[in-house]
């Protein structure tokens, strides 16, 4: 087993344990956060439903024509705003955090922040 398989084990270990607390539920939906090499994802889900309601990364057509380029933490501060603003579009204000196993740092921390600083409560 190589270093990045043994690495991407640990952090399916890591979320699987921590989705036995983080629930998604139709008043308090999950933003869930996956993470890259290149680019970020993050979903707002509806665990009981297991709908996705909102979807936003560093590939959505809203972000590709601005050309966002230079640093993967900028991206993703990026990337939070405008899951934030579609949240609000679809009127979620509160959601619960799902780092997806990764450290709460750098560019997970930085879609975090700005999805809170647009107004997005959790």
């Amino acid at each position: 087993m190589g270093r990045q398989a043994s690495t991407d084990l640990g952090r399916q270990r890591r979320h699987a344990r921590i989705r036995k607390v983080v629930v998604g539920t139709p008043e308090r939906p999950r933003l869930a956060v996956f993470r890259s090499a290149r680019h970020i994802y993050a979903q707002i889900i509806d665990d009981a439903a297991g709908r996705t309601l909102v979807a936003a990364s560093t590939l959505s057509p809203e972000l590709r024509a601005r050309g966002i380029a230079g640093k993967k933490v900028d991206a993703a501060k990026v990337v939070g705003e405008l899951v934030a603003e579609k949240a609000l579009a679809a009127r979620i204000q509160q959601v619960v955090f799902d780092r997806g196993g990764y450290k709460y740092h750098g560019r997970v921390k930085a879609l975090a922040a700005a999805a809170r600083e647009k107004g997005l409560r959790f």
